[in-house]
């Protein structure tokens, strides 16, 4: 079955423009297809990512999984994990696994699968190609102001007054 869709825009260009730095990952090439391990089925393992050149006046980061091309109004978030202190730069492998992978007050709130961790990708069979977008947002306050009963929507909405930059990096996926 092939829910015949257009692509949807990339979610990012839609906000108001921000600094841009760079992230990086062992596991994931920008706009390659994710390995097994971050597909749902194949591990539900969050990937590696070191980041760089954030803005000055960062104070946390965010970080995010997204996929705007689940076959919802809202698209579907897989991951988002929040207050990770300014001076950490990397989340190894598998850091999205609880809150104990994350460093200092860092936790996650609830993705769309209802759990607080990562959660891999698993587009209908048939469908389009999915792109997943591993965003870093270096945020100008220590604490982004939500606690873990927030959803990732409310995270996104204080992240589009709170944000200094972004480091995008994206992977697809076709089940």
């Amino acid at each position: 079955m092939s829910l015949d869709r257009p692509v949807t825009p990339d979610p990012y260009d839609l906000l108001p423009a921000v600094a841009t730095f760079t992230v990086t990952s062992d596991d994931i090439t920008d706009g390659a297809p994710l390995k097994d391990d971050q597909v749902g089925d194949g591990g539900n393992t969050s990937p590696q990512l070191s980041w760089s050149g954030a803005p000055e006046g960062t104070k946390s980061y965010v970080v995010t999984c997204f996929d705007p091309d689940a076959p919802t109004p809202s698209g579907f978030w897989h991951w988002a994990a929040v207050d990770i202190p300014a001076d950490v730069t990397e989340l190894p492998t598998g850091a999205g696994a609880s809150d104990d992978g994350l460093p200092g007050g860092g936790f996650h709130v609830r993705n769309d699968m209802g759990s607080y961790d990562f959660t891999g990708a698993a587009p209908p069979a048939g469908d389009q190609p999915h792109r997943y977008f591993f965003v870093v947002h270096a945020v100008g306050e220590e604490n982004l102001g939500v606690d873990a009963s927030a959803s990732p929507a409310v995270v996104s909405f204080n992240l589009a007054f709170k944000t200094l930059g972004r480091a995008i990096l994206h992977g697809t996926y076709t089940h």
